[in-house]
């Protein structure tokens, strides 16, 4: 089924190129074929960088959700039987299709998100890895021995627990969909990737390369809404859902899931911390909190460092290097330019709650040191862009202090007694990420240990490490992922009892 909106063109520079990169099926997946809904229902794609048309997809509905979840389930009696070895070379094939074809698909994401091409180009690299990494671990998904007092023999083995939701964000949209298939179908599941509403095209042309790659149905996709989200999460055939967004959307996944029980992996908001300490490498810190704000994607990143706690002592020096190395490093420019260091908000929606927080913190009293605006630039008129933001006079109970905003809006907190400090960092509902600064050995672990968060970097931001387990507390979600504890999410553990004793 050929798309019949596919644009011939878009408003910038790179508009043919785009064209000719988009997928050509605009449909649903399942079963190794193409599909078209049971009623016309479609999303519009736009380009957030300009306001172009980027051509309609078709979602599905509840019989779509229903077809989709059999041909998962008819397809996973074969793939959980399939060799290891077998699932690992399905697995290395679509590592290397993805990098075969990474240039595509970054600047399809770069058109369809908004985030800068050369960002997405590191992208492609990140879920390919993910896919090698876990094709790696088959052979890991091992049990034991248990030791019995009568003779017989006790053993556990892992098994998959049977057909995989995979509900993926807009922000890094097809390492999301590439990346997060590749833990549940080493351990023998099948999988049904849910794409971002607001930026489906990159995991529809993901589909267009992988198909034959797999056995049918053991990779599918289906395009929508949240209906088709909540559909597909509380199907009495699927066994567990996977989920990164935010934190509403992940307990309308846990409820959608409550019924039957489901295995859920949550990955959900942050509104994290950057603590800077008065003896912490001054320029390195001042890097560190440009970057870990994720400005490259406007903050949509759910491990953003928006809060940075500077001591008093170094406070005013080092918001004024701040706002040098800021604007020197961030200039929002059209995604699909190479050179652009920072794209644009994926949505209309997007931008509007990013300038709504904008207000909140000055009525709430915060002085506006930089941005908070749209960029004057001609180029960018009809883009969703905001310039970096930052803070400054921030209280931790202000709304920009304790709320995730998902935009480029830092909040800039100073302190200078160390209980009330980790009060502050802890006084939100989330625990996705940390960040300490400091040259002190002693400082940097008491601080980590204070820090309610699953993933903290010393002198670090940013920075993920393929095979340690990515995850937060409290309301930053549930389970660990990029890690062989991801792959271990999405098995059963069972006993064995074998009784050996000869019978006289």
């Amino acid at each position: 089924m050929a798309a019949e909106n596919r644009p011939s063109d878009t408003v910038d520079d790179h508009g043919p190129r785009v064209a000719s990169v988009l997928p050509r099926e605009r449909g649903l997946y399942w079963g190794g074929r193409w599909h078209a809904p049971s009623a016309a229902q479609t999303l519009q794609s736009f380009n957030p960088s300009t306001g172009a048309p980027l051509g309609e997809v078709l979602c599905g509905g509840a019989a779509e959700v229903d077809a989709a979840v059999q041909a998962a389930r008819q397809a996973l009696r074969g793939w959980s039987r399939t060799a290891p070895l077998e699932r690992a070379r399905c697995l290395r094939e679509a590592a290397r299709r993805l990098r075969e074809h990474s240039a595509d698909l970054a600047l399809i994401d770069a058109a369809d998100c908004g985030n800068p091409l050369r960002a997405m180009l590191l992208d492609a690299e990140m879920a390919a890895t993910q896919l090698d990494y876990f094709a790696g671990l088959v052979l890991e998904l091992k049990g034991e021995t248990l030791p019995t007092a009568n003779g017989s023999l006790n053993y556990t083995v892992r098994e998959p627990v049977g057909v995989v939701v995979r509900i993926c964000a807009f922000n890094h949209p097809f390492m999301f969909a590439a990346g997060k298939i590749a833990a549940p179908l080493a351990a023998g599941n099948t999988v049904i990737v849910k794409p971002p509403e607001q930026a489906p095209l990159s995991t529809i042309r993901l589909m267009e390369l992988l198909d034959g790659v797999f056995p049918p149905g053991v990779l599918n996709c289906v395009v929508g809404g949240r209906d088709t989200g909540a559909a597909l999460a509380g199907h009495p055939d699927v066994a567990a859902v996977g989920i990164i967004g935010s934190v509403p959307a992940g307990k309308a996944v846990l409820r959608a899931s409550a019924d039957t029980l489901k295995r859920t992996v949550l990955e959900l908001g942050g509104k994290n911390a950057m603590i800077v300490h008065p003896d912490a490498d001054f320029d390195a810190a001042v890097d560190g909190a440009v970057r870990g704000m994720n400005f490259t994607w406007c903050g949509q990143s759910c491990g953003s460092t928006s809060r940075l706690f500077l001591h008093a002592s170094l406070h005013d020096r080092f918001v004024d290097a701040l706002l040098k190395r800021l604007a020197a490093a961030h200039r929002p420019g059209l995604a699909t330019h190479m050179r652009t260091t920072m794209g644009a908000l994926v949505s209309r929606a997007q931008y509007d709650r990013t300038l709504s927080y904008v207000e909140a913190g000055r009525q709430d009293g915060a002085t506006l040191a930089a941005g908070g605006r749209h960029p004057d630039d001609p180029s960018l008129k009809n883009g969703f862009f905001v310039e970096p933001t930052v803070f400054v006079d921030v209280q931790p109970d202000m709304r920009i202090a304790q709320e995730e905003i998902f935009g480029p809006v830092l909040s800039v907190l100073r302190w200078d007694d160390e209980d009330r400090l980790f009060e502050s960092v802890n006084g939100v509902p989330f625990g996705l990420t940390g960040s300490v600064w400091t040259r002190d050995l002693r400082t940097a672990h008491r601080s980590a240990a204070r820090v309610q968060a699953g993933y903290v970097w010393i002198n670090d931001c940013s920075s993920h490490f393929i095979g340690a387990p990515f995850g937060g507390v409290k309301q930053s979600g549930l389970g660990r992922e990029e890690s062989k504890e991801e792959m271990l999410e999405f098995t059963h553990l069972k006993n064995v009892n074998v009784n050996v004793r000869l019978h006289e």
